[in-house]
């Protein structure tokens, strides 16, 4: 079986843009996808806590794990590596159609996962240093950093309707009733 395999690490990131990629690629390549997973989460997180790990865990030999790039399946060296030598070990074969790579047991692989997932460990500790210094100038520009002091919307929202609403809820309508309003 062939399985697609796309991660977004926040809400704000969307699947099309991988899912493109992917359709055009196996369409170029004459390869039928049997199953699409997607899943929002870090590269960091625990693979046994992924659907990564999930569909490791159904796939078998002879299957191949289609991916845009090498940095979908994790975000640091170890834990990529560690996907690639599972998938080894169980004769999966894992196509990375940025990097144009066909991921096998032979020792080129090997030699290639290490390389790409070592630059995407090295990209996102750079990201992360960027981010750390941005945040350290505009504290120090006097810029406050993080949600503003103050009550939420939505408590905001209830404090300006809290009498509306227990007048209602004592004319018998339901708070999904009053909600809607």
């Amino acid at each position: 079986m062939n399985f697609a395999y796309i991660r977004v690490s926040t809400e704000i990131q969307s699947y099309e843009g991988q899912r493109f990629e992917i359709e055009h690629w196996s369409a170029q390549n004459g390869i039928i996808i049997d199953k699409w997973v997607q899943e929002k989460v870090s590269g960091n997180q625990r693979l046994q806590k992924r659907t990564l790990g999930k569909l490791l865990k159904q796939m078998r030999k002879g299957d191949i794990l289609v991916c845009t790039e090498i940095s979908r399946l994790g975000r640091n060296m170890m834990m990529v590596m560690s996907i690639l030598n599972t998938c080894s070990q169980k004769g999966i074969q894992i196509r990375s159609i940025k990097d144009n790579f066909e991921l096998s047991d032979s020792l080129n692989s090997k030699i290639i996962a290490f390389a790409f997932s070592l630059a995407a460990e090295i990209e996102r500790n750079l990201i992360s240093q960027r981010t750390r210094e941005a945040l350290a100038a505009k504290k120090y520009a006097g810029i406050k950093l993080g949600r503003p002091s103050g009550p939420s919307k939505q408590r905001k929202c209830f404090e300006d309707h809290y009498e509306m609403i227990l007048r209602n809820l004592d004319n018998g309508q339901t708070i999904r009733q009053i909600a809607l309003r």
